[in-house]
């Protein structure tokens, strides 16, 4: 009698199953970091809006903040605005690590910008992240729980 060398179709499928048990716990952790990763590069997009528009309202003191987040980057209106924010915030909504970003400026007061709005939304709620972020020309930075459009009366980041 001969002796084959090789794992038997039983030893197979036990691999086969063991590895599934292992995917079925670690894909969920996996998309719950992926969110969170998500959520914290919108905090510091919005933190980086924010910088820029101080930055630009100081370099540009007759126009205040911008008309756009474009002009954050091209400086169209005001060369001391170029090259603030990189190219792809600095579109108008802007798209990054699955957040949309909208840009709302306020109203002007003569010639200069007074105030702002900007907030960043999941592009898809509970895929790609859970919480809506808002902040305007305070700095604080305020968010939803439901990946809802938040305004000045929701919670404050601490």
């Amino acid at each position: 009698m001969t002796k084959q060398k090789g794992f038997s179709l039983i030893e197979l499928l036990i691999v086969v199953a063991i590895i599934l048990i292992i995917a079925a716990i670690a894909i969920p952790n996996l998309l719950k970091s992926r969110m969170a990763a998500n959520e914290s590069s919108a905090v510091g997009s919005i933190r980086t809006i924010n910088t820029g528009e101080v930055t630009y309202s100081s370099a540009c003191p007759s126009v205040g903040f911008s008309a756009s987040l474009n002009e954050l980057n091209t400086g169209a209106t005001c060369a001391g605005g170029t090259g603030i924010i990189d190219n792809i915030l600095g579109q108008d909504p802007a798209t990054k690590s699955g957040y949309t970003f909208n840009y709302t400026p306020g109203t002007k007061v003569g010639t200069v910008l007074f105030t702002y709005t900007v907030t960043g939304l999941p592009a898809s709620v509970g895929t790609t992240g859970q919480r809506g972020f808002f902040s305007d020309q305070t700095g604080v930075i305020r968010y939803t729980l439901d990946g809802s459009a938040p305004t000045n009366a929701a919670s404050a980041l601490q």
